[in-house]
């Protein structure tokens, strides 16, 4: 087999020796054929002629491209480029080694093949087109960094028009692993969701999915902050999601004024905003409390600052305790709606995939173990069973 020259020669890259670009020099995936062409016959079958019968049996029964082409285990990993990691608005060129990874982490740990797609428009309406058009490519569309408020819109009419799975990642990724890492630390804390006070820093994509699922969870005391304090209704700037959002969250409870009045007394902090939290304002929540801090690379309370108010304090990174990954959901998620051919991704899914993940930490629980690592290898089988079940008591599974 011929290999590209840019692909063989390590050492024909511009920074070469930085064990970073190295890993990434020629790019992360690539395309493996899994039958073998060793002669005509083999040739015949796989192309032309045999192809042709392949072909006219789907032309007449389109469900058995289940069975005879990859399409139902391939999810489309889409981005417009525009809310790429902490980065922000890079463009989809830039954006593709992110793209690439998270194809190569379905792989790797749900056995989901994944296509990078980054798309050169922020227009919605063309994204939606373009997503639509390219569906019967695929048995999901992963939907990666894009801005928030457009996300909520693009997965919303996505999923109206497709009968595949469709799943923001940012949004949903992010709140299955919050909400089962939050429950661990509930119980190592002896509370209860429904006497239990929240307050999320950050209204954008993660903050608005992290609120609706702990709501489905139990959670009823809850305030979202922005740049402009506690989301509620009374305020005259708040975006069509943010005004549902203040109807779910502080409308109920009367909550108003900053982020600081907002952790006087609370009990947990989840933070998907950047930024950083005074520490002043850290050490006005309750005894025992729960911190968060998922910004990343740069968390909004550093955990050695939140380790002198909380007893358990979580972040994004690989390099504290409680890493609060998406790898722990997406793979597995995808790998359960796959399995049983399930036409969405719903509410039900979302929470058997927490509750499998929050379960796995078992009688193992202490303060710097409330979240599996993603490398434990009973993750992906124990979310995609409970989100295969789960898919089928929802009606959405076609197997």
């Amino acid at each position: 087999m011929e290999v590209s020259p840019t692909v063989a020669d390590k050492d024909a890259h511009p920074r070469a020796g930085d064990p970073v670009f190295d890993l990434h020099h020629g790019g992360k995936m690539q395309t493996v054929a899994t039958v073998a062409l060793d002669g005509k016959d083999d040739l015949s079958m796989a192309y032309t002629p045999g192809v042709a019968l392949v072909c006219e049996a789907i032309a007449a029964d389109p469900s058995l491209t289940r069975h005879y082409t990859w399409v139902p285990n391939v999810v489309a990993v889409v981005t417009d480029g525009t809310a790429v990691l902490g980065l922000g608005d890079i463009g989809p060129a830039a954006a593709m080694p992110v793209m690439e990874g998270k194809a190569v982490l379905f792989k790797q740990f749900g056995g989901v093949d994944g296509v990078p797609i980054c798309l050169d428009t922020t227009d919605t309406e063309e994204i939606i087109e373009t997503v639509v058009r390219l569906a019967p490519s695929f048995g999901g569309i992963n939907l990666e960094d894009i801005s928030a408020p457009r996300c909520f819109e693009i997965e919303d009419r996505l999923k109206e028009r497709l009968d595949i799975p469709v799943f923001h990642d940012d949004q949903h990724g992010t709140a299955v692993v919050a909400l089962a890492a939050l429950k661990n630390a509930l119980r190592l804390t002896g509370r209860e969701p429904a006497t239990t006070r929240v307050v999320i820093s950050g209204a954008g994509a993660a903050g608005v999915a992290i609120a609706k699922i702990l709501i489905e969870a139990g959670i009823t005391d809850l305030a979202v902050t922005d740049r402009k304090g506690i989301v509620h209704s009374s305020r005259a700037d708040l975006t069509p999601v943010k005004k549902a959002l203040a109807e779910l969250t502080a409308d109920k409870t009367g909550r108003a004024g900053s982020l600081a009045d907002a952790l006087d007394g609370a009990d947990v902090y989840l933070g998907v905003s950047g930024g950083t939290i005074p520490e002043e304002d850290i050490a006005r929540m309750a005894p025992e409390a729960i911190i968060f801090a998922m910004a990343n690379p740069t968390p909004e309370v550093h955990p050695d600052i939140a380790h002198k108010y909380a007893r358990v304090v979580a972040t994004g990174r690989s390099d504290f305790p409680n890493q609060i990954n998406n790898v722990l959901a997406f793979p597995g998620i995808f790998r359960g709606a796959f399995d049983v051919h399930a036409t969405a991704i719903t509410e039900g899914m979302k929470l058997a995939a927490a509750n499998a993940l929050a379960e796995l930490v078992g009688d193992d629980l202490s303060e710097t173990y409330v979240i599996p690592s993603p490398f434990d290898p009973r993750v992906a089988p124990a979310v995609s069973t409970a989100v295969a079940a789960a898919a089928r008591a929802d009606g959405v599974a076609r197997l």
